[in-house]
């Protein structure tokens, strides 16, 4: 009888150093980030790993708004990163995000793209064209940016019929790059990037519409995450600040 008990404290006294060697487990992080930030996203979640091996992040990538009714609608996240900040703030008001953690990222300009050739060299020569494309307002950022430079230019009716809705900034980019559409109203940082055929043909003057502005924040679920914030925390330092800055964008 004694024999057993001491054999099964020994068992016990080796499962235990064999639990202590073994490394904690470290939970997904699950990213909701908008398209225009796929690079950034997808290079400073590389550069985590390298030292945070343990972390795993799982990227998904779109619209604001739809990514904003994702989460509304019960999907997954643990941060969210929003091309503007209504979307933050349509979280926010639901409840859904730990306002504590919020805070502005980076900023980014408002351009418009097309073929070399093509004859619109500001805002107001863009009723000339024929098709424009411009995210879905409702869901997209750029696009209502771009809406919003167009009313208060004075030349949003005289596109009734030109406007094409795309599904985010890059679809924009990409019916541009095709010639699918005359022009395109996208980001600064993604003509910059992504661009191979369409230009850069003028700058939207940033008196027109709202500075596109860059909110970050942790979901209510991610706050409880000790790998989610520190991965916010990250966000702040000089090496992801240089990341922003790779790219075009303006970190904060």
């Amino acid at each position: 009888m004694k024999r057993t008990i001491r054999r099964f404290f020994v068992v016990l006294s080796i499962l235990g150093l064999v639990l202590l060697t073994v490394p904690a487990y470290a939970e997904d992080i699950r990213v909701s980030a908008a398209a225009s930030l796929r690079e950034v996203v997808t290079e400073l979640t590389a550069n985590y790993t390298k030292t945070h091996p343990e972390v795993k992040f799982l990227n998904n990538l779109g619209a604001s708004g739809a990514l904003a009714k994702q989460i509304e609608n019960g999907a997954p996240a643990d941060i969210y990163f929003s091309a503007n900040l209504e979307w933050m703030d349509y979280l926010k008001a639901k409840k859904l995000l730990d306002e504590k953690s919020i805070g502005v990222l980076a900023y980014n300009s408002l351009v418009f793209v097309g073929m070399p050739d093509a004859k619109a060299k500001r805002i107001e020569d863009v009723p000339m064209l024929e098709k424009i494309a411009i995210g879905s307002p409702k869901s997209v950022p750029a696009g209502d940016y771009a809406m919003k430079a167009l009313k208060k230019a004075g030349i949003d009716k005289k596109l009734a019929n030109k406007l094409v809705m795309a599904k985010d900034v890059r679809e924009c980019l990409m019916y541009a790059e095709k010639g699918e559409v005359s022009g395109a109203f996208v980001y600064k940082t993604d003509a910059l990037q992504m661009a191979k055929k369409a230009k850069i043909l003028f700058v939207v003057p940033q008196e027109l519409y709202p500075r596109v502005t860059y909110p970050v924040g942790l979901t209510i679920s991610g706050s409880k995450k000790a790998d989610a914030v520190a991965f916010h925390k990250y966000l702040q330092s000089t090496e992801a600040k240089g990341v922003l800055t790779k790219y075009g964008f303006i970190a904060k």
